[in-house]
């Protein structure tokens, strides 16, 4: 892909577009573009922590590009989740530096929430996602995190980052054949979220 990257972090209506794509669903109540590919397409999606149905959301860095997201799903598969949280009980320095990046997400949740106009979301104050700050159960919250905050803010996410490598790097464009680009924006939302709103809704 050609596309320049844009400057700003604000999503115009084709970053929207290309969500939809990504995900293969419609994209909802996204307040920032914090991380994109080098061709400027999205790679993490920051979304409000109350979506407009009402539904608490915690992942605040949504990791979006399906190069990336399934490279993740690969390591998760292979185990490295087990791995990672031993290592935050026999490491001191990292748990440390995990912590850190746990009270991090939970400022930029809490500047996503001032910057979409919400009220505060108490139903998820204090938590985080990924299994911060104690241990580890999702990489493609970690990466997500460590591509929107930059190296050296969630260091369990720089390591998913690095596994990942071989597959992908920052300086690597894999877009062109990650989604496809000529398919109709997706229009009908099935995800879990609103599926179980529906369910609850019609019980």
């Amino acid at each position: 892909m050609n596309r320049a990257p844009l400057p700003s972090s604000t999503p115009t209506q084709e970053d929207l577009d290309t969500l939809s794509l990504q995900l293969g669903r419609p994209v909802r109540d996204v307040v920032e573009i914090p991380a994109r590919c080098i061709c400027g397409s999205p790679l993490v999606a920051a979304t409000a922590p109350r979506l407009s149905n009402g539904i608490p959301f915690p992942t605040t860095f949504y990791l979006t590009h399906p190069t990336l997201t399934a490279a993740v799903s690969r390591l998760e598969a292979a185990g490295v989740m087990a791995e990672m949280t031993q290592q935050l009980s026999e490491d001191q320095e990292l748990a440390e530096q995990y912590q850190k990046a746990h009270e991090h997400y939970l400022q930029e949740r809490e500047r996503i929430r001032k910057k979409a106009g919400l009220e505060p979301v108490w139903e998820i104050e204090g938590i985080t996602a990924g299994g911060m700050p104690t241990r580890v159960k999702c990489l493609h919250v970690l990466a997500g995190h460590a591509l929107a905050a930059g190296p050296g803010t969630n260091p369990l996410g720089d390591q998913t980052l690095k596994l990942i490598s071989p597959e992908w790097t920052p300086e690597t464009c894999a877009c062109e054949t990650a989604w496809d680009h000529s398919a109709d924006v997706p229009v009908a939302d099935l995800s879990r979220h609103v599926r179980r709103l529906e369910e609850r809704e019609s019980s």
